[in-house]
């Protein structure tokens, strides 16, 4: 924890919402609510003053300004929230990092992994300063069961992962509502930075990073827009393991499933509620050479299977809100008492370089390892911004 600030409140950290939009008005009533833990609403800044009257609704009582820089300096926080447009969570965070500011960056950490690499840098050079990115998925239960399982084996060595992530079904409208939206240079992508971040962190963090990955994209497929609606990946790890990423946002009656087979066993997650847990009486190659042919023609066909697997049901209960607000209630009880994090924000860059990485294999249609050239990345993406021609292109922080 760091040196309280002046004006600090005891027991309680101060916290500056960064913009206050759907998200950052969701999180402010969730600290008035009380189930956000050790937080109250510090102050609000959003560039637009319009959002005064309404900051005062949500938030009454908190210091607004229309510049961030200023309330990260004027002393009414201790910590913030950034949720803005992605291309603006590492430069916020950067800036209050190295004010002695606590920060919590929303989804995702940035856009290209050059200006998050910064970020991360920074972060560990101010390691008295608590750093952390909104990774609600992983205050699930299911998926923190999930980890579990993994991590401990009972499946044995992964062999393959198939993602199947449609239910971000988004109307025509709703890429009409903001200029900045579904374009490279406003929001620096498309489903891959918007919707499926979240699906993007759980697949490595409970899989583990590929080594390379080939993908297929369809920019403007199903919507009048520039950046990808419609994206499969097949990532390779290396050892004949592979992992199957599909996702869009123009099926109505979306699918949310994931599978994870191993040597030892398989889980099967549906709609993010549920999972089946199959153990294998034994690794899989053992159970192959016990059986005859006729044996494992049985078996195969849905024969009797005592013996050979079992199986086991996992539902969690989780509460809409609760993953976020447990996210932020962990990243108080983070500043105030050094608890570990769920997710600690220098996390947030393996999202970001699967989604670059997806992007640079479309684009260049050829397998892209996964420790691409990030130069390469930015090349391509400004080239995309400069034909937009709607926003300035984009810096290269090591340049």
């Amino acid at each position: 924890m760091t040196k309280a600030r002046s004006g600090a409140v005891p027991g309680k950290v101060r916290l500056g919402i960064i913009g206050l939009g759907v998200q950052g008005t969701a999180y402010a009533r969730m600290i008035a609510e009380g189930i956000a833990g050790d937080l109250v609403v510090g102050a609000v800044a959003d560039i637009d003053d319009a959002v005064r009257t309404h900051a005062q609704e949500v938030c009454p009582g908190a210091p607004f300004y229309t510049d961030y820089r200023e309330m990260i300096a004027g002393g009414d926080v201790d910590a913030v929230v950034t949720t803005v447009p992605h291309y603006l969570h590492p430069q916020m965070g950067i800036e209050a990092i190295k004010a002695g500011v606590h920060v919590l960056v929303d989804k995702p950490a940035g856009v290209y992994t050059a200006q998050v690499r910064e970020l991360n840098e920074v972060a560990a050079a101010h390691p008295d300063v608590t750093f952390a990115i909104m990774f609600n998925q992983r205050n699930n239960p299911l998926y923190q069961r999930i980890k579990e399982i993994v991590d401990a084996g009972e499946i044995g060595a992964i062999r393959r992962s198939n993602w199947i992530i449609t239910t971000w079904w988004r109307p025509d409208a709703y890429y009409g509502a903001s200029e900045w939206r579904a374009t490279w240079g406003g929001e620096g992508g498309g489903v891959l930075v918007n919707q499926a971040p979240h699906q993007l962190d759980l697949w490595q963090w409970i899989c583990g990073m590929p080594t390379s990955l080939v993908a297929k994209a369809a920019f403007g497929f199903r919507r009048d827009i520039v950046v990808e609606d419609e994206v499969t990946v097949l990532a390779d790890y290396g050892d004949g393991v592979t992992g199957v990423f599909v996702t869009a946002t123009h099926d109505p009656a979306g699918t949310d499933r994931l599978e994870i087979l191993g040597d030892r066993g398989k889980i099967v997650v549906e709609g993010s509620k549920t999972a089946t847990l199959t153990r294998f009486a034994a690794d899989e190659r053992e159970l192959s050479a016990r059986l005859s042919v006729t044996e494992g023609f049985k078996l195969a066909g849905g024969g009797d299977t005592e013996g050979f697997y079992t199986t086991e049901q996992i539902e969690t209960e989780s509460a809409w809100g609760s993953q976020h607000a447990g996210v932020l209630a962990n990243f108080a009880s983070a500043v105030l008492h050094g608890t570990e994090l769920l997710a600690p924000g220098a996390d947030g860059i393996n999202g970001v370089r699967l989604a670059n990485a997806v992007h640079l294999s479309a684009w260049l249609g050829q397998e892209v390892a996964l420790d691409f050239d990030e130069a390469v990345y930015l090349r391509e993406l400004n080239a995309r911004i400069r034909e937009e021609g709607l926003f300035p292109e984009r810096p290269d922080p090591g340049a």
